[in-house]
């Protein structure tokens, strides 16, 4: 009987005696992992087929025809099979020595047999069971391998993970190297860049000793060497550094140290400018003393061997600006020192040649107008290239250069302002402004891109480089001479205000009015030359011709205002043009009053010559320019066209306010000046006298009849209760007749009065527009009239007379036929 098989392990479940560092992968995950080649799963199909077919044990191997049943061998077919002996042997020897399951001992007991056929039993169950056992041993043989490639796999995991920790250990100090070098290049870097700083901060500290040493071996040729200018820069760049960084250690001492090589820079600059120009102006002063020196020449000597030293003096000049403007409290004092070094050798130059120049123009004995206009067109020409020479060497020091221009000019000033003071004539003190200013405002036109005002008179000699100075402010020089003349001519003017205006006496033809009217309208011969007058552009209106025809005052202050309005300032001006205008207005109106005494109808010439008068006043008033922008005239009386068809559109009485507005003059209270605020109010009051004079003649008879018949009734009322009150009508005055008579005389009235006031209207009024309003206002006041005296004539005889007056339309119509 065979041994029952050791029990197998799975291929799934290592033996527990074999260690395991960690979980075995299943067979799923050994696929995922380690996929099999195409020549391996061959391998593996041809070790499946040759496992399946287990052969059987060597004890039992047989014949494949026989039967593999041993329960009951056919032993005499095998032994006669195997061999054929010769000696036959007996049977129960060959039996038991063919095979190993014979009895050795022939079976004689019950018991041998069954032993026997138990032995024979459990041969068939070995029989049946080799197959499985064979592949019991083949799966444990399996196990056996697997078992070792895991261990060997372990032991490959194990030494990967020694390596991975290795790996990570090197990673790990490469790290740590590669920091600690960032670290270190970091740390270079700082201090690369500290020292670097410290440097450039010690080249400030370090520029002391070249400036020094530079400037401790000067020579006459060191301040045009290249370097002495680049020094003086990066001196003042230090100096500017050390002030912002006053905290560093000795700051203060070497700013000190560097505030001292700069003076001694500029002054060595200082030194040499004054000494280049005193030994050009001696070589200069010298050959002007010649003989013979002609003007060409004494202009090249002046100007033009000055400009040659530029190129060497002004970058050297501009660099002293530059550090004083920057150090004034150092510096400026030797800027200063150029500046009057410079002044005093264009003087001591030029003050000889002007002085000559101003001889030959004879001040004592020229015009002053010409004396005027000759010597100031030569000192602007003499300032003008002063101020241009002056800019090619230096930037700055505006004032002083002015200054020296006015001592220059004074030579002049001092010969012209006496004559300007003492000049009586207002026309000659006009022409001196007009001088005054045309040279003040010659080339304005040529630089400036903008309208100046009044008293920013400049002239721009700029040159396409532009410097510090900017331009020649011409005004500043003749400011003075002009003022001179403008206060002149500002007392001038009083003086003939009050001699030729308030205290003029009139002569008996300048009250000739209206036959001063009529002889202006006659042809003038063609022979009569009239003389030029000199008017601004403020008067000249068509409205204010014929001034011949003007009451002599009107004249001289409209010839007055006009020759102050372009030569005085604004204020000043409405101050005299308020005091001309007030003495005016009141000698007309003291005139008109001795125009009123001429004659018959004297009253009617007299308001009519105060309201000719007072309207042209009134226009001259209105276009004074009392604002410095406010230049153009007015074209006509205050809109008057527009105010007078409103008036004739809305009324058809006598309204003063409306009368005014219509002529220009405000309603009630407005803010005029003072003025023109008499004027209007003189104006008013004469309107209302023409109207009244025109309408009075006409419509008196009418009026008094009226009143008269009213003064009856009234009484006629008071004694009503009595018997024998009279009748208006039994009245001898009131008979219709009389009426009829009082029709007659006022239509003659209007025939002969009215159109003669008509004509004299038109005469001293001219203005068609200023006429139709007067007499529409006068065809007002008759029609009132009239038509008081129409109404009570209707009711005394019952409407008798409604054929013979008038009705308001129809006498509308006869007053208009009149006038026109």
């Amino acid at each position: 009987m065979s041994k029952a098989p050791a029990p197998h392990r799975r291929a799934g479940t290592p033996a527990a005696s074999t260690p395991r560092p960690k979980p075995q992968p299943t067979i799923e995950e050994w696929e995922a992992k380690a996929p099999l080649s195409d020549l391996a799963l061959k391998s593996v199909a041809a070790v499946k087929a040759a496992s399946e077919k287990t052969p059987l044990p060597l004890k039992f191997s047989v014949d494949e025809d026989e039967s593999s049943r041993p329960s009951t061998p056919n032993l005499r077919g095998k032994v006669g099979s195997i061999s054929r002996p010769s000696t036959p042997v007996p049977a129960y020897t060959r039996q038991f020595a063919s095979h190993a399951l014979h009895p050795k001992q022939p079976v004689q007991t019950p018991q041998q047999f069954y032993d026997w056929f138990a032995q024979i039993d459990r041969s068939v169950a070995h029989s049946q069971e080799a197959h499985f056992r064979a592949h019991v041993a083949v799966v444990s043989e399996h196990l056996n391998t697997a078992d070792t490639l895991i261990e060997r796999i372990d032991e490959v995991d194990r030494e990967v993970g020694g390596l991975l920790e290795g790996w990570r250990s090197v990673e790990e100090g490469g790290k740590n190297l590669k920091d600690a070098c960032e670290r270190l290049l970091e740390e270079r870097d700082r201090l690369l860049e500290l020292t670097e700083e410290i440097g450039a901060r010690l080249e400030y500290f370090q520029e002391l000793e070249h400036a020094t040493r530079m400037l401790n071996h000067p020579g006459e040729s060191l301040v045009l060497q290249t370097d002495f200018l680049y020094m003086v820069e990066r001196v003042d760049i230090c100096i500017d550094y050390l002030k912002a960084h006053r905290y560093y250690r000795e700051a203060e001492i070497y700013l000190l140290r560097f505030q001292q090589c700069m003076t001694r820079a500029m002054t060595l600059i200082r030194m040499f400018f004054v000494g280049s120009l005193r030994a050009l102006t001696a070589d200069v002063s010298r050959r002007l003393s010649e003989k013979d020196v002609s003007s060409t020449a004494q202009m090249h000597l002046l100007y033009t061997r000055f400009r040659s030293v530029t190129s060497q003096l002004a970058p050297l000049l501009s660099e002293l600006e530059r550090r004083a403007e920057a150090h004034p409290e150092d510096l400026s004092a030797l800027l200063s020192e150029c500046h009057s070094a410079y002044f005093s050798a264009r003087k001591g130059l030029l003050v000889g040649r002007l002085i000559e120049e101003i001889r030959g123009l004879d001040p004592a004995h020229t015009e002053l107008v010409e004396l005027t206009n000759a010597g100031c067109s030569y000192l602007k020409h003499l300032c003008t290239d002063e101020f241009d020479l002056y800019r090619e060497f230096f930037n700055s020091g505006e004032d002083q250069l002015y200054t020296y221009l006015e001592n220059l000019c004074d030579y002049l000033y001092d010969d012209l302002r006496p004559r300007i003071l003492h000049e009586t004539r207002l026309t000659t003190l006009c022409e001196v402004c007009t001088v005054l200013q045309a040279l003040m405002v010659l080339d304005v036109a040529e630089f400036a891109e903008e309208p100046l005002g009044e008293d920013d008179l400049i002239v721009d000699f700029d040159q396409p480089k532009p410097k510090g100075l900017g331009q020649l402010h011409i005004s500043h020089l003749l400011q003075m001479v002009l003022q001179d003349a403008q206060t002149r001519l500002f007392f001038k003017a009083q003086s003939v205000i009050q001699a030729d205006i308030r205290y003029y006496t009139p002569r008996p033809e300048d009250l000739a009015y209206p036959d001063k009217l009529v002889a202006a309208r006659k042809p003038v011969p063609q022979y009569e030359v009239k003389e030029k007058d000199s008017v601004s552009r403020l008067f000249q209106l068509p409205s204010l011709d014929k001034k011949e025809t003007w009451f002599p005052t009107l004249q001289k202050t409209v010839w007055v205002l006009s020759q102050l309005h372009d030569f005085v300032k604004p204020a000043i001006f409405e101050d005299i043009a308020h005091e001309a205008v007030s003495l005016c207005r009141q000698s007309l109106v003291t005139s008109s009053n001795l125009v009123e005494q001429r004659g018959s109808t004297g009253v009617l010439d007299g308001q009519l010559f105060l309201v000719r008068h007072l309207l042209i006043l009134k226009e001259v008033a209105n276009n004074l320019d009392y604002t410095p922008k406010d230049t153009e005239p007015r074209s006509d009386l205050g809109g008057m066209t527009d105010t007078m068809a409103s008036v004739l559109n809305r009324t058809t009485a006598l309204l003063p306010d409306a009368l005014f507005a219509s002529l220009g003059m405000p309603r009630g209270h407005d803010t005029l000046s003072d003025s023109r605020h008499d004027i209007d109010q003189d104006l008013k009051r004469a309107c209302q006298e023409v109207i009244s004079f025109c309408a009075r003649l006409p419509c008196e008879p009418l009026r008094e009849w009226v009143d008269r018949v009213r003064a009856f009734n009234d009484a006629r009322v008071t004694f009503s209760s009595g018997p024998q009150a009279p009748l208006l009508t039994e009245q001898e005055w009131a008979k219709q007749a009389i009426a009829e008579n009082l029709h007659q005389v006022f239509v003659e009235a209007c025939e002969r009065d009215l159109r003669s006031f008509v004509t004299k209207l038109r005469l001293y009024l001219e203005d068609d527009r200023t006429v139709s309003v007067l007499v529409t206002h006068v065809e007002e006041a008759i029609i009132d009239d009239y038509l008081k005296f129409r109404d009570v004539v209707w009711n005394m005889y019952a409407g008798a007379m409604k054929t013979v007056v008038f009705s308001q339309d129809g006498l509308r119509d006869y007053l208009k036929s009149i006038c026109n």
